[in-house]
C-alpha cells in the first residue's frame, strides 16, 4: 500500500510538472515562436556596477525586438543573467553555470573588461559569440586571442587619436603620463605611446602606481611635467588629485587629460581614503580636459529601434523608477547595452535566410556547431545601423567605431568643447575652451637659448695692445734688417732675430681670432676662425721661441765642451742655426697638418645650468658657449703641450747653464736666456689656467691673450731695445776698432773686453821679446868674432883690463831679458 501511494504521489508530481510546462510554453505555442537564449553577466556591484542601468536598457531592447514582426518573426530572445560583481573569479563560476545548465545559450554578454577577457578567451571552445556592452580594454582587440569577440563599447584606445589631435591643435610636443597598473590602462598607454611617436610627440615622463600615487605625482613635479595624461579609475582619481593639490601640480602651467566616464561630481564625493577637502579638490581639478566616447547620439535621429536618444533616456528613467542617474552605475553605458541587444537581434535576423539555404535553423545551434557561429560572426562583422548611441559599426577587431566627446571642467562643471570623428579625422570645435592663463600653457618650461659672448670692451682693449705689439715687432724687424751690416748686429745672428720678430708678430696676430666668436661671425664660418687660432699660435711659437731656443742651444753646445773648443769658437756655421729652426718649424707644421686632416677642428656648444629670470617664472635661460674642438681634442692637446713643455723646460735649463758664458759670435745670448725664462713661466702658468677657465669666456681670453702680449713685449724689448739704444747713443758710423774698444763699457761684454786687452798686451810683449832676442843674437855674433880674432893672435898680449865692453852689453840687460822671458811670458800665454 505504501508503494502504491508513493507511486500515486509520483504521478501527481509528473502531471503537475507537465501542466506547468504546458502553461509556460503556451504563449510560444500560440505565437509559434521559438526561444533563443542569451547568457549575460551584468555587474550589479563591485568595482564598476554598470549593470544597474545597463540591465534595464537591455530589457527595454528585448521587449521592443520581441514585439517587432520584421525582426526574428519566428523567434523570441530571452535573457538569462547573473551578477558577476565585475570579478573574474565569480565570473568563472557563473560561466560554468551558463554553459552546463539548460537551455543552450546562443550568445554570451559579459560586462567588465576583466570578465569579458575571461569569457571571450574561453568561449571559442564552445563556438560561442561573445558580445560585450561595457568592455573598453584594448587587450580585447586581438583576433588571435579572442576570435569571436564583439563590443558596442569602443576600445579605450579610441581616446588616443583624440588626444593626439588635441596635442597637435595646441602645439604640444612633450607630454607625461601617470597610470594605474591594470591591463586596460597599460595597453591603452602602449597604444598612445605608439601614436604620439608617429605624430612626433615625446612622452618625457611615464609614471605608474598600484594603490598610492604620492611618489608618482612627486616625480611628475620633479621632472617638470606640464601636459599630463591620467589613466586610472574614479576612486584612484580622487587620490591622485589630492596629491596634485599638495604638490601644487595644477594651475595655469598644467593641463590634465582624464577619462570622461567618471561621474560629473566625482571630485566632490567624500572619500575616506583622502585627506583633502572638497574645496581643495575643486581647485586642483579646475581646467582639466576629458575625452569620452560618445555613448548617446547628440543628434535627433530615429534609428533601428525607432527611438531618438532623448526618448530612450526618458523610457530608461521611467524604468529606473526615479533613481538619480549620477548615482546609478552604468547610466552612461546604458545606450551601449541597448544597442548591443539590437545589434545581436539584427545579426541573428540576417542569418535566418543563409541558414535556411543550408538546411539549418537558429534553434539547431549547439556548442559543437561551427556553421551557425560563422554565420552570426559574418552578420555582426558587417553590421551597420543607427542606434541611440550613434552609428553602430565594428572594425576588424570587433571594436565599435564611434565619435569622441571632448569636455573641459570650467567653474566646477563640465562643458562640451568639441567632438572628434576618428574614422574621418574630423574635429568639430566649439571654440569655448577656457584657460587659467592667457591661453593653452606650454608643454614644458620655455627655454630661451642665449649664447655667451666675449666682453667687447675686453676684446677691444687687448686688441689695441696686440696691435701696438705688432707695430713694435715691425719696427724691431725693420731696425734689425737695416742695421744688419753693423758688426755688433752681425754678432747677434740677425737672421735669427728677424725670425723671432716675425714669430712675435704672428703670435700677436693670433689674439684677434682668439677673441672672435658668434658675435662677429656666423656659425658656419667659425671653424675657419678655429683654424686661424691654431695655426697662428703654432707657427708664432715655433718661429719666436724656436729661434731663441736655437741660439741658446748652440751656445751651450759650442762653449761648454772642452775638446776642440778653440776651433768651434772660430768656426760657428750659421746654416746650422737656421737648420735647427727649420726642424722645429717642420715638426710643428707636420703635427698641425696631421691634426687637421685626421681630426679637424669644428664648433661645439657647451650648455650651462639653466637660469631663471626674475620677470617670468615659466621661462628659463639656457646659457650656451661656443668652443673650438675636435673628437679627440684632449689627446691632441696632450701631445702638443707635452712637446712644447719639454722645449720650454729644456730652454730654461740651457739658459741657466750658459748664463756665465761670454762669446762674441752670439753676443745677446744672455738677453735670449732672459726672454726664454719669461716665455716659459708665462706659458706654463697660462696653459693649465685657460683649460680650467675654458667655460668662462672672459677670464679664459684674458689669461691667454695677455700671456701672449706680455711674452711678446718682453721678448722684443729684451732682444732689440738694447741694440737700438747702443747704436743710437754711439752711432752706427763708428769704425770696427772703435766699436771694439767701446764694447768694454757694455755690462754684457766685460769678459770679452778683458780678453781683448790681454791679447793686445800679449802682442806688444811679443814684439819687445823679439827685438831683445835679435839684439842678443847680434851681440853673440860679435863675441864669437872677437874670440876668433884672439885665437889668431894668441901670441899677442891680452887686451887691457880697462877695455870697454862690447856696445850694448850689460849684465842688467841680460837679467832683464831673462826676467821678461821667464817671468812675464808664461803669464801672457797662460
Amino acid at each position: 500500500m505504501e508503494s502504491l501511494s508513493h507511486l500515486k504521489r509520483l504521478w501527481v508530481r509528473v502531471a503537475l510538472c507537465y501542466t506547468l510546462l504546458t502553461l509556460l510554453s503556451w504563449p510560444c505555442a500560440v505565437t509559434g515562436k521559438k526561444k533563443l537564449y542569451i547568457g549575460a553577466l551584468f555587474p550589479m556591484s563591485g568595482g564598476w556596477p554598470g549593470g544597474q542601468a545597463c540591465l534595464p536598457a537591455a530589457q527595454m531592447a528585448l521587449d521592443l525586438v520581441n514585439n517587432r514582426s520584421d525582426i526574428l518573426p519566428d523567434y523570441e530572445l530571452e535573457l538569462i543573467y547573473y551578477d558577476s560583481m565585475c570579478d573574474p573569479g565569480e565570473a568563472t563560476k557563473l560561466l560554468y553555470d551558463l554553459l552546463y545548465t539548460e537551455p543552450i545559450k546562443i550568445v554570451l554578454m559579459p560586462g567588465c573588461s576583466s570578465v569579458s577577457t575571461l569569457v571571450a578567451e574561453a568561449a571559442r571552445m564552445w563556438n560561442l559569440i561573445v558580445f560585450s556592452y561595457g568592455s573598453s580594454s584594448p587587450a580585447l582587440s586581438n583576433r588571435q586571442r579572442f576570435p569571436t569577440f564583439f563590443r558596442t563599447h569602443p576600445s579605450a584606445t579610441l581616446h588616443n587619436p583624440t588626444r593626439v589631435r588635441l596635442f597637435q591643435k595646441w602645439k604640444w610636443t612633450k607630454i607625461a603620463t601617470i597610470q594605474q597598473t591594470t591591463e586596460v590602462f597599460t595597453s591603452t598607454l602602449d597604444d598612445l605611446e605608439q601614436r604620439v611617436k608617429e605624430a612626433g610627440i615625446e612622452i618625457s615622463v611615464r609614471q605608474s602606481f598600484l594603490t598610492d600615487p604620492a611618489v608618482a605625482v612627486k616625480n611628475l613635479k620633479r621632472q617638470d611635467a606640464r601636459i599630463i595624461v591620467g589613466l586610472f579609475y574614479e576612486t584612484e582619481a580622487r587620490k591622485v588629485f589630492c596629491e596634485v593639490y599638495k604638490e601644487k601640480l595644477f594651475g595655469k602651467k598644467y593641463v590634465w587629460f582624464l577619462i570622461g566616464w567618471y561621474a560629473d561630481n566625482w571630485f566632490k564625493i567624500k572619500d575616506p581614503a583622502i585627506n583633502c577637502t572638497v574645496e581643495q579638490m575643486t581647485e586642483a581639478v579646475e581646467g582639466h580636459v576629458t575625452t569620452e566616447i560618445v555613448m548617446l547620439n547628440p543628434e535627433t535621429v530615429r534609428g533601428a529601434s525607432n527611438l531618438t536618444s532623448q526618448e530612450f533616456l526618458a523610457q530608461l528613467m521611467s524604468r529606473l523608477g526615479g533613481k538619480n542617474p549620477e548615482e546609478t552605475g552604468g547610466f552612461q553605458e546604458a545606450p551601449l547595452a541597448y544597442d548591443a541587444v539590437w545589434a545581436l537581434a539584427l545579426a541573428l535576423n540576417k542569418t535566418v535566410a543563409p541558414l535556411r539555404g543550408k538546411g539549418r535553423r537558429l534553434e539547431d545551434f549547439n556548442y559543437n556547431n561551427k556553421d551557425i557561429t560563422s554565420e552570426i560572426y559574418r552578420a555582426l562583422n558587417t553590421s551597420s545601423f543607427e542606434g541611440v548611441s550613434g552609428h553602430v559599426v565594428f572594425d576588424a577587431q570587433g571594436s565599435r567605431m564611434a565619435w569622441t566627446l571632448i569636455e573641459q571642467l570650467q567653474g566646477g562643471s563640465y562643458k562640451k568643447i568639441g567632438y572628434y570623428d576618428s574614422t574621418k579625422g574630423n574635429l568639430s570645435w566649439y571654440g569655448n575652451d577656457k584657460w587659467i592663463g592667457a591661453g593653452p600653457p606650454a608643454d614644458q618650461t620655455v627655454v630661451i637659448e642665449e649664447f655667451r659672448f666675449l666682453s667687447q670692451k675686453l676684446f677691444v682693449s687687448v686688441s689695441v695692445f696686440a696691435g701696438m705689439g705688432i707695430l713694435l715687432g715691425i719696427v724691431c724687424l725693420t731696425f734689425n734688417i737695416y742695421n744688419s751690416n753693423v758688426r755688433y748686429i752681425q754678432n747677434s745672428q740677425p737672421y735669427l732675430n728677424n725670425i723671432t720678430a716675425v714669430g712675435c708678430v704672428l703670435a700677436l696676430a693670433a689674439v684677434f681670432p682668439l677673441g672672435i666668436d658668434g658675435h662677429h661671425v656666423h656659425r658656419s664660418q667659425f671653424p675657419v676662425v678655429c683654424q686661424f687660432r691654431l695655426w697662428l699660435l703654432g707657427l708664432g711659437f715655433s718661429l719666436a721661441y724656436g729661434s731663441m731656443f736655437t741660439k741658446i742651444w748652440w751656445v751651450h753646445t759650442v762653449y761648454t765642451k772642452k775638446d776642440e773648443k778653440k776651433e768651434k769658437r772660430k768656426h760657428l756655421e750659421p746654416w746650422k742655426l737656421y737648420a735647427t729652426v727649420g726642424v722645429l718649424l717642420a715638426i710643428d707644421v707636420l703635427s698641425l697638418m696631421i691634426w687637421q686632416i685626421v681630426d679637424p677642428l669644428h664648433i661645439t656648444v657647451e650648455k650651462f645650468t639653466k637660469e631663471a629670470p626674475k620677470a617670468d617664472l615659466d621661462v628659463l635661460i639656457q646659457p650656451l658657449l661656443e668652443h673650438c674642438s675636435s673628437e679627440k681634442m684632449n689627446t691632441w692637446l696632450g701631445v702638443v703641450y707635452g712637446y712644447k713643455g719639454l722645449l720650454l723646460l729644456l730652454g730654461i735649463f740651457l739658459a741657466y747653464e750658459t748664463k756665465s758664458i761670454s762669446t762674441e759670435k752670439i753676443n745677446d745670448h744672455r738677453a735670449v736666456g732672459m726672454a726664454i725664462y719669461n716665455v716659459a713661466v708665462l706659458c706654463m702658468i697660462t696653459a693649465p689656467v685657460t683649460m680650467i677657465l675654458s667655460s668662462q669666456q672672459d677670464a679664459s681670453f684674458a689669461f691667454a691673450s695677455l700671456a701672449i702680449v706680455f711674452s711678446v713685449y718682453i721678448t722684443l724689448v729684451v732682444l732689440f731695445v738694447p741694440k737700438m739704444r747702443r747704436l743710437i747713443t754711439r752711432g752706427e758710423w763708428q769704425s770696427e776698432q772703435q766699436d771694439t774698444l767701446k764694447t768694454g763699457s757694455s755690462t754684457n761684454n766685460n769678459d770679452e773686453e778683458k780678453s781683448r786687452q790681454l791679447e793686445r798686451e800679449n802682442r806688444e810683449l811679443q814684439k819687445i821679446i823679439q827685438e831683445k832676442e835679435e839684439r842678443v843674437t847680434e851681440l853673440r855674433n860679435q863675441l864669437a868674432e872677437r874670440q876668433a880674432l884672439r885665437s889668431r893672435r894668441h901670441t899677442a898680449p891680452p887686451p887691457p883690463s880697462s877695455q870697454a865692453e862690447p856696445p850694448g852689453y850689460s849684465p842688467e840687460g841680460k837679467l832683464s831679458r831673462n826676467h821678461c822671458h821667464n817671468s812675464r811670458l808664461p803669464l801672457l800665454y797662460k
